[in-house]
């Protein structure tokens, strides 16, 4: 599956580096939501190896099948406690009424997500992350069609302990040597040229810390440490980043794709590789529709054309005089009524025949019809006095023989049935 990974930069603070997580009293600063027109992305098949890198607009960068996020390493604040047992409807607010007291800002501008795996009643972390910054970043990409999947940290509290360098300045500025060390006791993020990171190293290195650092500043970083450090490239952290079961797209910045959205999503999905055997399925399952569908319509014409050159073989044996086929069925009962007439024998719409009929209609205890009219086709009979279950009676009668009755100003009209 192919993965979209994309650095967010850092967001812009008023004042100096500061720590950015400890356990339990982390802070969330408020901060600006500025966001540069381009972001460094890379793109990866296996999750492994870089497939292709740039730096580019979310509307030019490459489509991909999945897209992840990921947040600058002081970004986003860590706070561990014990899990509310609450309902997921209103566990957000449960956990701001939490952590209300560590918050440098109000609960309203703070987004929060769970850690992967975290269970009600037990400790577990929860990050911070300033709610409108992340809003716009998530913005900046839906707008122009980029649906994100996965918004992941750069670094995360755990064992074993780990360090990584990075430069903290801002974009074509002096290279700025930084320093965020996690461990389980949470993150924190310092500028190497204080003395504070340099308090904190000893307990560090205690625990036998794996440093990195990108090449930009891993010479800074050696000689502050007095030790090699592993050279990361900015594309492998970003890997190592999105390999992370962390998703901090939770509660109310869930994924919410409604309309066209929804469906460019499921489309993207449904292309996926491991849906290919659906989509070949499909695929075959129309095909064989589409050739069973013209199979039938084309046995369905050859079965008409037989039937049409049957009647007109029959028309042209019974009716020789007849030398050009229009209409078989009609011209052979027109023909067949020539020669009844002429044969003095009297045709369905005739008076005798509908007399007949008539008269085998007739309802039981009902005296004898007291008028009459008739056209070709049509007999009018007097019905004055006539109850309902007469005309019911006489109706139903008629039915079977394909004859139709109407009812109309006393008198009934008897027709031949319409036929479909």
């Amino acid at each position: 599956m192919s993965v979209l990974v994309v650095q967010i930069p850092p967001r812009r603070r008023l004042g100096p580096q500061a720590t950015a997580a400890t356990e339990p009293d982390a802070g969330s600063e408020g901060g600006g939501s500025s966001l540069p027109a381009e972001f460094f992305w890379v793109r990866t098949g296996d999750g492994q190896s870089v497939d292709a890198q740039g730096v580019a607009a979310p509307s030019r960068m490459p489509r991909s099948e999945a897209v992840v996020l990921v947040l600058g390493e002081c970004d986003v604040g860590w706070h561990r406690l014990p899990l509310p047992r609450a309902p997921q409807g209103k566990l957000r607010a449960a956990l701001l009424g939490a952590l209300e007291e560590n918050l440098l800002t109000d609960a309203d501008q703070v987004h929060v997500a769970l850690a992967p795996g975290a269970t009600p009643g037990e400790r577990a972390w929860v990050a911070a992350i300033d709610k409108a910054w992340i809003g716009h970043a998530l913005a900046a990409f839906e707008r122009r069609g980029v649906m994100v999947d996965r918004v992941v940290p750069s670094l995360w509290p755990g064992d074993p302990a780990h360090g990584h360098f990075y430069d903290a300045s801002t974009a074509g500025g002096t290279p700025e040597p930084a320093v965020a060390m996690a461990d389980s006791n949470g993150i924190a993020c310092l500028p190497i040229a204080g003395t504070l990171a340099r308090a904190l190293l000893p307990a560090a290195a205690a625990q036998a810390i794996h440093w990195s650092a990108p090449p930009a500043v891993a010479a800074a970083a050696e000689r502050w440490l007095g030790e090699p450090v592993h050279v990361r490239s900015p594309a492998d952290q970003l890997l190592a980043a999105a390999r992370s079961t962390w998703n901090l797209r939770q509660f109310d910045l869930s994924p919410r794709r409604r309309g066209t959205l929804a469906l460019r999503d499921a489309l993207r999905r449904f292309m996926r590789p491991a849906w290919r055997p659906v989509r070949l399925g499909l695929a075959g399952l129309i095909g064989l529709q589409v050739v069973a569908v013209n199979v039938w319509a084309w046995s369905t014409q050859q079965a008409i054309e037989s039937k049409r050159q049957a009647q007109a073989a029959l028309l042209a044996e019974a009716h020789p005089q007849v030398r050009v086929v229009v209409d078989a069925a009609a011209q052979m009962e027109r023909e067949t009524d020539r020669l009844r007439a002429a044969a003095g024998r009297p045709g369905a719409g005739d008076l005798e025949a509908m007399l007949a009929v008539a008269s085998a209609a007739w309802p039981d205890g009902r005296g004898p019809m007291q008028s009459l009219r008739f056209q070709t086709g049509q007999l009018s009979l007097a019905a004055e006095g006539w109850s309902p279950d007469d005309v019911r009676q006489f109706t139903e009668r008629l039915r079977p023989a394909g004859w139709a009755v109407a009812s109309q100003d006393g008198r009934l009209s008897v027709t031949r049935a319409a036929t479909r």
